[in-house]
């Protein structure tokens, strides 16, 4: 079976044009589907929407906080409303916070989860209630080395994508006999993206452009999973330089 080239995608987790979620938008709009970048930051937002405009795609923007039950049912139904339906969702929102457990304020330790589990599970409701009439669709979530394994000073982050992977996986096992593919994506490395460009230039100068994870080889990553033939889907895929250690 052919991926969905028609219909629409939704990218939660949308900022920098240089990151993860932009790439991802960018690529799926030049395979014809109309996307639909959702974030925080509306300029962001049309920004990507401009690009992928620009280069022939359909787009639009929809300012979208991932922990508001209304406001991600409200992306959904406009992603739907499209003509072919909701074909393809991303749950890419995380915070990559770092804190020290024994000073750690309660609200940060919640705040971090809602964005990145929470949020997922609002993304994947919403998606499952309009894939699994057509019994089509792909939902992928967007992983980390943390989902895996924690260490300090990222406790919080490591428990919350730890959840938002068994969210993952128990979703697979029950959309996916009904057609709905689910794949968890597990980003081992840096991102090679604005944000270590922007916080951390000495980390990026030294890992160099080989040892830091390329936006468009991840969405290139991202579509084949959206590609593959039902009778071999992948649940779980795991990226890293070559270079990095694991």
């Amino acid at each position: 079976m052919a991926a969905v080239t028609s219909g629409s995608a939704v990218v939660v987790g949308v900022g920098a044009r240089e990151g993860l979620g932009a790439a991802l938008c960018r690529r799926f709009g030049r395979e014809g589907l109309h996307v639909f970048p959702a974030g925080r930051t509306r300029e962001r937002l049309e920004a990507v929407v401009g690009e992928i405009r620009s280069a022939g795609g359909a787009a639009s923007a929809l300012a979208t906080d991932t922990t508001s039950e209304a406001e991600v049912a409200r992306l959904f139904e406009a992603a739907d409303a499209e003509a072919g339906g909701l074909a393809l969702a991303v749950h890419n929102a995380g915070n990559m916070r770092v804190g020290n457990l024994a000073e750690m304020e309660a609200g940060f330790f919640e705040e971090t989860w809602r964005t990145t589990c929470f949020g997922g599970f609002l993304v994947g409701r919403e998606a499952a209630r309009r894939m699994l009439p057509r019994g089509s669709g792909t939902l992928l979530f967007t992983g980390a080395t943390a989902s895996l394994r924690a260490r300090p000073p990222f406790a919080a982050f490591a428990s919350a994508k730890a959840a938002l992977r068994a969210l993952a996986f128990g979703l697979a096992r029950e959309l996916g006999p009904q057609g709905v593919h689910v794949g968890h994506v597990v980003v081992d490395g840096v991102i090679a993206g604005e944000q270590i460009r922007s916080r951390l230039p000495q980390v990026a100068e030294r890992l160099g452009e080989d040892g830091m994870l390329a936006t468009d080889a991840i969405a290139d990553a991202y579509w084949h999973l959206h590609a593959q033939d039902r009778t071999a889907w992948t649940l779980e895929l795991d990226l890293r330089p070559y270079k990095e250690s694991f």
